[in-house]
């Protein structure tokens, strides 16, 4: 494997929108500075409307900072068949987008469930049971909407999409992702696998066994620690999804249960040679989210080989 290449995303500045979410926002010119100023050389572009939407004026943004415009995560109810066709249009207006600034390596569209809209999955986060889960008819009209985002987004404009396996969505825990993974086209629908929230959706940090499981359709990898104590703290009071956000369960990374150093040895063994994607999800005002980042960076450079 190369040298690692690494980015970083708008939510480890405290971007996200969720309803739940308070504080002020962070604006994406500060983000950006304080990325590229921490040592990342690749970024995802955020809700949409947070960075420019002009190409040209996205692409000069991007420019000035040496950066390159990774992915873009694009939520979609896909259990609902009545969302499929704007969930389309919504992937399609972010793909030209992306495609218009694309460099190299080439950006992934990432798809993911309308995480945080279904409330019994949003408060049981980190500790989903089956029968909170998609009926058989259900996930087939979530597959049936993945496969139509991914194509139509191949095929206008080339890039591949990636699925963003997610806590307080319906594709959390390992056994939801190997369902979806099943009923979707592997050659048109990859994962983006998600480190941390693969460790609070699975009850355990075994990011390896996850890596082992799914590897055949791994195309992408976002670098997020779980912090267990946290974690195990959010089930025994039954915290949900945003208070468990609030409490610091994603954590820096290296302060929690993720093995990174095995992580980036498995990487190297397969010979991945993409970027990875450090997200510290944190909500509005929380943390110091430029120092973190310096510190995960400098984290990732520690274990590096």
């Amino acid at each position: 494997m190369a040298a690692l290449r690494v980015g970083n995303a708008p939510c480890s500045w405290g971007t996200l929108e969720f309803d739940e979410a308070k504080g002020e926002q962070i604006g994406f010119a500060r983000m950006l500075d304080e990325l590229a100023e921490t040592g990342y050389t690749g970024t995802e572009l955020g809700d949409w409307g947070y960075m420019p939407t002009d190409p040209a004026a996205l692409r000069a943004e991007l420019g000035r900072r040496g950066l390159v415009m990774l992915g873009a995560f694009v939520p979609v109810a896909l259990k609902e068949r009545a969302a499929h066709g704007a969930g389309v249009s919504n992937a399609l207006k972010t793909a030209r987008l992306l495609a218009a600034v694309a460099t190299e390596p080439k950006p992934y569209l990432v798809l993911a469930d309308n995480n945080g809209s279904v409330p019994e999955r949003a408060l049981n986060a980190g500790r989903i049971t089956a029968g909170m889960g998609l009926s058989p008819a259900e996930w087939n009209v979530f597959a049936e909407g993945a496969n139509l985002v991914a194509r139509a987004v191949r095929d206008e404009t080339g890039l591949r999409t990636v699925f963003h396996h997610h806590c307080a969505g319906y594709v959390e825990t390992p056994g939801e992702i190997a369902r979806f993974l099943e009923l979707t086209d592997p050659q048109t629908v990859g994962l983006v696998f998600d480190s941390g929230h693969y460790a609070y959706g699975a009850g355990n940090c075994d990011a390896i066994g996850g890596l082992e499981r799914f590897k055949e359709r791994v195309w992408y990898i976002h670098l997020k620690d779980c912090q267990p104590e946290v974690a195990s703290r959010a089930r025994v009071e039954q915290w949900d999804y945003f208070q468990a956000l609030r409490h610091g369960v994603f954590c820096e990374l290296g302060q929690g249960g993720v093995d990174f150093p095995a992580l980036l040895g498995w990487l190297k063994a397969r010979g991945y040679d993409g970027y990875t994607l450090v997200e510290q999800d944190v909500l509005p005002g929380m943390g110091t989210p430029k120092e973190s980042a310096r510190r995960n960076r400098e984290y990732l450079r520690s274990i590096e080989s």
